[in-house]
């Protein structure tokens, strides 16, 4: 059974950054990709960053040139590294990874003031 843990969420001010890390156990984490997703009050999750097995990496168009994802797979951990971040970018975070069917960590929230 796979478990995903998420950490590191908090309050920042806009222009600021927060890394957030995903621990994952259960599951064979190296050979299988992760996502970041977030979702905000009153909105559909939405695909934030993903990172495929390999060390591939896309993002949603909103997120490019701020957000980075990494994986350390001697840690069975993923990271979102935000930078320049907006109040627009307010959200619950979660990292997510699909095995026989898709896991989600409980999520960490992020809010960014204007």
């Amino acid at each position: 059974q796979a478990q995903l843990v998420e950490s590191g969420g908090g309050l920042v001010q806009a222009g600021g950054s927060l890394r957030l890390s995903c621990a994952a156990s259960g599951y064979i984490f190296s050979i299988n990709a992760m996502g970041w997703y977030r979702q905000a009050p009153g909105k559909q999750r939405e695909l934030v960053a993903h990172i495929t097995s390999g060390g591939r990496t896309n993002y949603a168009d909103s997120v490019k040139g701020r957000f980075t994802i990494s994986r350390d797979n001697a840690k069975n951990t993923v990271y979102l590294q935000m930078n320049s971040l907006k109040p627009e970018d307010t959200a619950v975070y979660y990292c997510a990874t699909e095995l026989l069917r898709v896991y989600w960590g409980q999520g960490t929230q992020v809010t960014v003031s204007s």
